[in-house]
C-alpha cells in the first residue's frame, strides 16, 4: 500500500513565520532528490490563502500573519494545526500520476494513520464559504461528518508540491511517523540544512513576504 519506495521526513521543529514556511516548501521543491515529507508549525497565528484567492477575502482577519500560498485552494487558519508539505521530484515515478491520484493516495495513507474512526469524503460538498475546511472535496479526510484534513497542489517541471493541514482532531504523539510509514516502508530522517534555509530566506524576501505577492490578486 506504500506510495513511494523511499521517503525522507523532515521534522521541522522550530516554529517559523508564514512567509518562511511557504518559502522552505518551495526551496525543497527546487532541490530534493526523493519524495520528502516536511511537517511543521507556525510561530504565531497565521492565515494562508490559495494562489488564485483575493486579498480582500481575508482582509477581515486581524491579528494573523497572512500569506498567499503558491498552491491553490481556499483559506486555511494556522496556529493549532499540523501542517505538512509533500514534495515529489519529477524523477520519481509517482510524479507521472494524476494530481487527483496523488491526492487520494496521500489522504488514504493519512486516514490509515489517523485510525478507523476517520474516512475519506466520497465527493465534493456544495461550497458554502472561502474557508478550506468548510468545503470538503473528494478524498478529504473526515471525522464525524466534518473535514479534518485537506490539501492543495502545485506541479512544475521540477516536481509536485502538496501542502496540507490537519486540524480539529487530537493527534497521537507519533502520528507523523505513522503517516510517513503509510507513505513508504523505507523512511529516512533528514534536516533542513543551511543551504536550503538560505535559499528559502531569499525566496521569502522577494516573494512571500512582499506586499506585491500578497496583493497580486
Amino acid at each position: 500500500m506504500s506510495i513511494f519506495p523511499e521517503l525522507a521526513i523532515i521534522y521541522d521543529e522550530p516554529t517559523r513565520s508564514a512567509a518562511l514556511n511557504m518559502a522552505i516548501d518551495e526551496a525543497l521543491l527546487e532541490c530534493v532528490d526523493l519524495p520528502t515529507l516536511r511537517v511543521y508549525r507556525w510561530d504565531h497565528p497565521a492565515l494562508s490563502f490559495g494562489y488564485f484567492g483575493k486579498l480582500s477575502d481575508v482582509a477581515h482577519e486581524a491579528g494573523r500573519d497572512r500569506v498567499r500560498r503558491w498552491t491553490g485552494g481556499g483559506i486555511v487558519l494556522h496556529g493549532d494545526d499540523l501542517t505538512y508539505a509533500l514534495i515529489i521530484p519529477a524523477s520519481d515515478s509517482a510524479f507521472t500520476e494524476s494530481a487527483m491520484s496523488i491526492y487520494e493516495k496521500t489522504h488514504a495513507a493519512m486516514q490509515r494513520a489517523l485510525g478507523p474512526q476517520t474516512e475519506l469524503a466520497a465527493e465534493a460538498s456544495a461550497k458554502i464559504s472561502d474557508s478550506c475546511f468548510a468545503n470538503p472535496v473528494r478524498a478529504d479526510v473526515m471525522l464525524n461528518g466534518k473535514k479534518i484534513a485537506g490539501a492543495a497542489q502545485r506541479k512544475t517541471r521540477r516536481g509536485l508540491l502538496q501542502q496540507g493541514s490537519i486540524q480539529h482532531v487530537d493527534l497521537a504523539p507519533d502520528f507523523e511517523k505513522s503517516f510517513a510509514r503509510e507513505l513508504s516502508a523505507n523512511v529516512i530522517e533528514r534536516k533542513i540544512d543551511n543551504r536550503i534555509l538560505e535559499r528559502a530566506q531569499e525566496i521569502a524576501a522577494v516573494k512571500y513576504a512582499t506586499e506585491a505577492w500578497l496583493q497580486r490578486r
